[in-house]
C-alpha cells in the first residue's frame, strides 16, 4: 500500500491516470461523453471538458458543462443526458488524437460516476472553478451564463489507453 491508500482503503495503489493520460485527457480540445437512455442504447456527445484534482478517494475530476449552445431543450436540467445520468450515472469518455501520421494516433477512454453540480452552497466553490477553469481553456465561454448552469462531474474510476499519448 502507499502511504495514501494505507490512510484510505479506497484508494487506488497507483494512479488511476498516468501523467501522460492526464496530459493528454487534460489538453484534449474535445472529447465525446457516452451515457446509457432508459431502453439501454449508447447516447453519445461531443463535450468540451476541463480535468480538476483528484477526489478523496485517488478518483480524477472531468467537468463538462451544460452551456448555452443550442439544445434541444431550453431547460438544461431537461437534456437526454442529464436525464440519462440521474438515472444510471455511469459514463464514459473518449479522448482522440487522429493524424494522416498514424504513429501519432490515440485515444484514451476513462470510466467514471457522473453526478450533476449545481451553482448551490454546498457545491458553489466547486462550480466557480469548474467554470473558471471551463473559460479559461474555452474563450468561447466567457459570454455563456454557466455560474447558472449545472455541470457534469465524472469521478474516474478506470481508464484505457492505446496508442501514442505525448504530447
Amino acid at each position: 500500500m502507499t502511504p495514501a491508500s494505507a490512510h484510505h482503503p479506497g484508494v487506488p495503489a497507483e494512479p488511476i491516470l498516468s501523467p501522460v493520460e492526464r496530459a493528454f485527457l487534460a489538453e484534449a480540445r474535445r472529447a465525446v461523453l457516452a451515457t446509457i437512455d432508459p431502453h439501454g442504447q449508447p447516447r453519445l456527445v461531443p463535450i468540451c471538458h476541463v480535468v480538476g484534482d483528484d477526489d478523496k478517494l485517488g478518483r480524477p475530476k472531468l467537468y463538462t458543462p451544460i452551456d448555452e449552445k443550442p439544445k434541444a431543450s431550453p431547460d438544461p436540467r431537461r437534456l437526454s443526458r442529464i436525464r440519462d445520468l440521474l438515472i444510471l450515472p455511469a459514463a464514459t469518455i473518449l479522448a482522440d488524437r487522429w493524424d494522416e501520421d498514424w504513429t501519432r494516433l490515440g485515444w484514451l477512454r476513462v470510466y467514471g460516476r457522473a453526478e450533476i453540480l449545481e451553482p448551490q452552497p454546498h457545491e458553489v466553490e466547486e462550480h466557480a472553478w469548474a467554470v473558471a477553469a471551463l473559460r479559461a481553456k474555452y474563450t468561447q465561454y466567457v459570454d455563456h451564463r454557466l455560474e447558472d448552469r449545472p455541470i457534469i462531474r465524472i469521478a474516474i474510476d478506470r481508464a484505457r489507453a492505446w496508442g501514442d499519448l505525448s504530447a
